[in-house]
C-alpha cells in the first residue's frame, strides 16, 4: 500500500516489537516470520521502495535486529532526549490548552520538572485536573486548575525515565563498539546520568 501511495512516510511505532533481534527468539517461529517479512519488504535489493520513507521509533533500539539497521532499512539512529525547559513548558501548555486554568506559571513548572518525560508532564496535567475536579465536586463550585493543583501533582509524580537510563548506561558502556549510541553517551555525560 505504501508503494502504491508513494511518496509517503511509513512509520512503525515500537519497532523493536516487530523487528526484535532474532537471537532473542527461542522457539518463536511466528515472530521470526514477522521479522523476516519486515526484512524482505524493506530490502532495497529486492523491493523498489522509491518514494517510501520508512521510520521507526523505539525505547529499546538495542533490541532491534541488526539486519534491520543495515543501509536502506532503519539505517540511522536519532536519539531524542528528555525535553528541555522550553519544551517542558510547551508540553504542559499543550496538555492544559482546552482545560480551564488560572494562574499557571509555566516557567516555574518547567524549572521544577527537569528530568521529566513528555508522558510524565502529561500525567502531571491529568492529575492536577483530577484534583481540581474533585475539589469542585466537594465544594459544589466549578473552579479552574491552579498552581496549587499543579504543585500537588508534581509532589506526587516522579520522573519515569531513570530505569531506562540505567539500561542505556550498560548499552553505552558495553554495547557501543560501532558508535551507534555515541549521541546517547554524550547526552548522558552532559546530563550526568553516568
Amino acid at each position: 500500500m505504501a508503494r502504491r501511495n508513494a511518496p509517503c512516510v511509513l512509520f512503525f511505532d515500537e519497532v523493536d516489537a516487530l523487528g526484535m533481534r532474532r537471537t532473542n527468539m527461542r522457539g518463536d517461529s511466528g515472530h521470526r516470520t514477522v521479522v523476516n517479512a519486515l526484512l524482505a519488504e524493506t530490502d532495497p535489493a529486492t523491493s523498489d521502495n522509491t518514494g517510501v520513507y520508512v521510520m521507526g521509533a523505539t525505547n529499546a533500539p538495542w533490541d532491534v535486529d541488526s539486519a534491520l539497521r543495515r543501509p536502506g532499512r532503519f539505517d540511522r539512529v536519532i536519539f531524542v532526549g528528555l525535553p528541555d525547559s522550553d519544551a517542558r513548558a510547551a508540553i504542559v501548555r499543550f496538555h492544559l490548552r482546552e482545560r480551564p486554568v488560572k494562574g499557571i506559571d509555566l516557567k516555574a513548572i518547567a524549572a521544577r520538572t527537569d528530568g521529566f518525560s513528555g508522558a510524565d508532564l502529561a500525567h502531571i496535567c491529568d492529575t492536577a485536573t483530577q484534583l481540581a475536579m474533585a475539589d469542585s465536586v466537594r465544594s459544589g463550585q466549578v473552579r479552574p486548575i491552579s498552581m496549587t493543583d499543579i504543585n500537588a501533582a508534581m509532589d506526587q509524580i516522579r520522573p519515569s525515565a531513570g530505569e531506562w537510563f540505567d539500561i542505556a548506561r550498560n548499552v553505552v558502556e558495553f554495547g557501543n563498539r560501532d558508535g551507534t549510541y555515541d549521541d546517547l553517551a554524550k547526552y548522558m555525560r552532559r546530563k550526568r546520568f553516568r
